[in-house]
């Protein structure tokens, strides 16, 4: 590859206009309204400035990398739309994630200059080749270790983590050094500790903070600088402490299955009505690793060890030493839920997967669930509402 040029410094690119003269509110509806926006405006305000964009599949990859080569990392988790497009690329039979990531691409509503995809499945394996040979831009598929208990996996991810930052470098014709690593770390630990902030707000008092107003601050992460995402969160983590909600009468629970897929805010909205959700594996790529990565030593190797040694759970890693069902039941006890919500998105095999497992484990604890099914495009809700209302009356009056 020829030599490319250092990362040199440029004027931040502003992508949002946060109006924080409305208050907490104000900034809170337009955050909702920047993420379920199908047209990807903070995407289009990066390109249009000139940058560059890497968009990645679920669920998780190392965006500092991206963000050391000066390329703007955007997660790819589908959206509710028509499709129009993407479904002839596809069986019927696989899941709806695939089909409305790739129609974003072929409808020109999500414009990128890389696209990364995962085995993390049968289906979505197959993901980086159709998307290649419908766009024009390079597809690459990122391979995380498959044994992440083998003593070697450590050095492959740092090889593969190489690789692929050398392509990142390609597009960006910037050569990312040591340094920019660096700094990409500490702003990216900045970020998980903010995060953490979150989390920590609905474990102790969820009603300051529904699980529909949480996502989408998580997910809007995905659609900006990270530089830009820490400075949102310092003006309204302080903001939501202070709010003056009060505590209501509902049950405690986990809401598991959301870690590719995700279900339409409106669900979660519907859920928040009746529960409070107090932990979650929503959009879990985005809170991967669980603390601060150091930054002393070789930046890419830190970065793959966090992957392996310092992260959560999800049905599509294999780790022995985190089985899900054992993770599951600490997730719950951490946050201390009174029951668990087990989700899984339709033809999801991972998800369904785990649902037989979490739901026999559940049964040995005696912790109550309630075991749901969801998809991307659904718009009524009212089925489940019903459903979940007569679950959790039953535990609150029983």
């Amino acid at each position: 590859m020829t030599d490319l040029p250092e990362v040199r410094p440029r004027e931040p690119i502003r992508l949002l206009d946060i109006p924080f003269d409305g208050g907490l509110e104000a900034v809170l509806e337009y955050c909702r309204e920047i993420v379920e926006d199908p047209d990807f405006p903070t995407v289009r305000r990066w390109r249009e400035a000139g940058g560059k964009v890497l968009g990645h599949f679920q669920v998780y990859f190392p965006e500092e990398l991206a963000h050391a080569a000066g390329v703007l990392p955007v997660k790819v988790r589908g959206g509710q739309m028509e499709r129009e497009q993407a479904d002839s690329r596809f069986g019927s039979y696989l899941c709806s994630i695939l089909r409305s990531s790739l129609e974003l691409a072929l409808t020109g509503r999500l414009q990128v200059d890389m696209f990364v995809s995962h085995p993390i499945c049968d289906a979505a394996r197959n993901l980086a080749g159709i998307w290649g040979r419908n766009r024009p831009e390079p597809a690459q598929i990122l391979y995380l270790p498959q044994n992440p208990n083998s003593k070697f996996s450590g050095t492959w991810l740092t090889e593969e983590y190489r690789r692929v930052l050398g392509e990142l470098e390609a597009i960006s014709g910037k050569k990312a050094t040591d340094a920019d690593l660096r700094a990409a770390l500490d702003v990216f630990n900045e970020n998980r500790r903010w995060l953490r902030e979150l989390y920590a707000i609905k474990r102790s008092a969820p009603w300051l903070l529904p699980v529909d107003e949480a996502y989408v601050l998580v997910a809007l992460g995905g659609l900006v600088t990270r530089d830009e995402h820490n400075e949102l969160l310092r003006w309204l983590v302080p903001r939501i402490r202070d709010r003056s909600a009060r505590k209501q009468d509902k049950i405690r629970v986990v809401f598991e299955g959301g870690f590719c897929e995700q279900p339409p805010l409106d669900l979660l909205r519907a859920i928040s009505e009746f529960c409070y959700v107090v932990d979650d594996d929503l959009l879990i790529g985005l809170r991967w690793i669980l603390s601060d990565v150091p930054t002393a030593g070789d930046p890419v190797n830190n970065l793959a060890v966090a992957y392996l040694d310092d992260s959560s759970y999800s049905p599509v890693q294999h780790d022995l030493r985190k089985p899900k069902e054992e993770m599951l039941l600490k997730r719950i006890r951490g946050a201390d839920a009174q029951a668990c919500i087990v989700a899984a998105a339709k033809m999801c095999e991972p998800g369904l997967d785990e649902q037989v497992a979490y739901a026999h484990t559940l049964d040995g604890e005696g912790i109550p669930y309630f075991v749901t099914e969801f998809e991307e495009r659904m718009t009524s809700f009212d089925h489940l509402q019903i459903q979940l209302e007569t679950f959790v009356e039953n535990l609150l009056f029983a």
